[in-house]
């Protein structure tokens, strides 16, 4: 499962609420980025079109592993402006129907020379805010857990990292804006979860905050 705040900001000024930062990439797999909006958006459609072009050509869809290998060359290309600030990171998270359904989720990271990473936590997050949202999911995390307490884990996550970053957004009840939660599984494959749902998560945790500010 992957989990992503809206806010994208420009210093300290909110220039929009509601981008998407969480993408579904294909049957198997998403992406979610922190850094540069515009180079993140940019690198997400063309690793898509990358993929989708992959598949229609071959037959078959690429593996994880060459998922994993050709996001991280399209980081390793955007180096040069990195070195200039436009720094954009991403991370894969993806179903792996050649392994064991135990080890068939993986997460994979990266640094901003191309790096890759498996993470191997069971967690983990990126940008700004992932110093707190860590911090969260490395108490809330239940590997036993079902989807619902999962996407209960991200939001917690999403909104401690947002009580103590100024760039991670928190859940909008006024706007109506929440965030992106996409779940991947051996049978769905890669889904976006229902704004219904994640608005319904939302609304409970930010009433149970309001009880317990600190979670």
């Amino acid at each position: 499962m992957i989990a992503g705040d809206r806010r994208a900001t420009q210093g300290n000024v909110i220039a929009q609420r509601d981008i998407e930062k969480v993408f579904l990439t294909d049957t198997y797999s998403a992406v979610g980025f922190a850094g540069t909006a515009a180079n993140g958006l940019q690198l997400v459609r063309l690793f898509s079109v990358d993929l989708e072009h992959y598949e229609k050509t071959e037959g078959v869809s690429l593996s994880l592993d060459g998922k994993a290998n050709k996001l991280a060359g399209m980081v390793q290309a955007n180096l040069a402006a990195a070195m200039q600030g436009f720094v954009v990171v991403p991370i894969l998270v993806g179903y792996d129907v050649d392994a064991e359904p135990a080890q068939a989720g993986r997460i994979i990271t990266y640094d901003a020379a191309g790096g890759r990473y498996d993470e191997l936590l069971g967690y983990h997050a990126i940008g700004s805010g992932s110093v707190y949202a860590k911090s969260a999911l490395k108490k809330r995390y239940d590997p036993a857990a079902d989807l619902q307490g999962a996407v209960r884990a991200a939001v917690e996550a999403l909104y401690d990292a947002a009580d103590d970053d100024t760039a991670t957004g928190g859940p909008d009840l006024t706007r109506r804006i929440f965030p992106v939660v996409a779940s991947i599984t051996g049978p769905d494959g890669a889904v976006r979860r229902p704004e219904e749902e994640i608005e319904a998560i939302a609304r409970e945790v930010v009433a149970a905050r309001t009880e317990n500010p600190g979670g």
